[in-house]
């Protein structure tokens, strides 16, 4: 069928213009049918493009959708304090909260309820209303309240977040229920966390050590404290548990991307929020407010893609954490965040929004992420697509060029290690794609969109 719209889009030149015998007629006619061939391909390349991106991410939100509405935890009458801590996070976290609910049931309440604690104590750190003094007494010990079954406060937060620590004694009674290793990794990672927040009240962020230093509390810890509930729960190798270095720099990328991200959400604050460090951002202006000024938008430019060459250190580290991973709920939990993020990182790449906005990969993208990151290899495929994005919008003039290429290319060297299945096309695929004018594009596209409507990888966890 796409011959028939091949030819029905060919046009042919006004009859006023051409003569039989006018040898000028016979160039024009070549011409006019060269743009029209010309056009043709353009108008397939255009819709096959417009399916590809556009159709498939609309198909991925309404499958995403459909599944979250599909998810039930079928919690008995007499859980109502459990119901509680779910219906918290969903709230507070949505889309975090549609991918803990497909975890395992051996270590679903684990990781919501680790997730709750953690959040309830970043609301009291994150206060301004509080003073510094009072947040270093109250947020090293707030680990103990797990303790103490009719603990709570009010008058902080809001929202939500306000009714989680008015009502924390029910995150408290469902941790007691869980075991014993569960609720020691719950405490522990809670206290170090504390601990760095403690320090990071009263200092800033200088070096790039204090900035690795001050990812490692926020988000490397969570890593440690979720490769422990991977292990404890005995659904991943005690070896994962063991070697925490690749879990921290798993931790640092997603962290560096949020920082990167969000360098307009947090200049604008009073007091403004500063976590770039001053030894990367020194070198192109005086300050970091310097960077909203759309005069010194070079320099803020070169100083976004020094930040970004920064964040691809870990990328190999990430890498080879998802391969350690065996249990399919657990490795697309990790997973999915770590595709988002470098995806992030491309949306981000030499955009001028960042220093004016927040920017945010588009949703149907972040739901194609989603429904495809259930097995390595499709979500190395993932990560391989906007690991080259980014390394097609490298500027060769950028001071950061050459490290970044050197970075992108030992992640690129890490996904072929841990590729396993080679994936080749046909040889009709490779044929017709490669000439929009045949319509190869449009016709994959759309086959490729209503047969990606029935099929996903990402598993499902059985009910509660």
């Amino acid at each position: 069928f796409f011959f028939f719209f091949f030819f029905l889009m060919i046009r042919r030149p006004p009859r006023s213009t051409l003569s039989s015998s006018s040898a000028a007629s016979d160039v024009y006619k070549r011409q006019e049918y060269g743009v029209s061939v010309l056009y043709c391909a353009l108008e397939f390349d255009m819709l096959s493009k417009i399916l590809n991106f556009q159709f498939g991410e609309y198909v991925a939100m309404i499958r995403v959708g459909m599944q979250a509405r599909n998810i039930k935890m079928n919690l008995r009458d007499d859980q109502e304090d459990l119901k509680f801590c779910y219906e918290v996070l969903k709230d507070v976290s949505r889309s975090f909260a549609a991918v803990i609910m497909q975890l395992n049931p051996e270590l679903r309440d684990a990781v919501c309820l680790f997730y709750l604690v953690l959040r309830a104590l970043d609301t009291i750190e994150d206060d301004m209303d509080i003073s510094v003094a009072d947040k270093k007494k109250s947020l090293p010990v707030f680990h103990e309240k797990l303790q103490d079954l009719e603990w709570c406060i009010g008058g902080i937060g809001k929202g939500m977040e306000k009714t989680l620590l008015e009502q924390f004694y029910r995150v408290s009674k469902e941790c007691k229920k869980l075991k014993p290793e569960f609720q020691e990794v719950i405490a522990d990672i809670c206290h170090k966390m504390a601990m760095g927040m403690c320090h990071y009240l009263e200092n800033v962020v200088v070096t790039k050590d204090d900035y690795n230093m001050y990812c490692h509390y926020v988000a490397g810890l969570v890593g440690h404290g979720l490769s422990r509930l991977f292990s404890v729960s005995g659904l991943e190798d005690p070896a994962v548990a063991r070697d925490l270095h690749k879990a921290n720099e798993m931790g640092l990328f997603l962290q560096k991307t949020n920082i990167i991200r969000d360098y307009y959400e947090d200049i604008i604050e009073s007091p403004p929020r500063i976590f770039w460090p001053k030894e990367i951002w020194s070198h192109y202006g005086e300050s970091m407010h310097d960077f909203k000024d759309p005069a010194n938008r070079s320099r803020a430019m070169e100083c976004l893609h020094a930040m970004i060459a920064d964040a691809m250190v870990h990328i190999p580290a990430c890498i080879e954490y998802l391969a350690s991973l065996k249990e399919p709920s657990v490795f697309l939990f990790c997973a999915i965040p770590q595709v988002m993020a470098i995806a992030t990182m491309a949306k981000l790449y030499n955009n001028e929004k960042v220093f004016c906005d927040k920017v945010k990969i588009r949703k149907g993208l972040a739901c194609k992420i989603i429904l495809h990151c259930g097995t390595m290899e499709t979500a190395l495929s993932q990560f391989l697509v906007h690991l080259d994005e980014l390394d097609s919008a490298l500027l060769e003039e950028d001071p950061s060029y050459d490290v970044s290429k050197q970075r992108l290319a030992a992640g690129r060297a890490c996904i072929a290690q841990y590729r396993d299945v080679k994936l080749t096309q046909s040889y009709a695929r490779n044929f017709l794609t490669h000439y929009p004018a045949l319509g190869g594009r449009l016709l994959y596209a759309i086959v490729d969109n209503v047969t990606g409507y029935f099929r996903t990888d990402a598993p499902v966890a059985p009910a509660h």
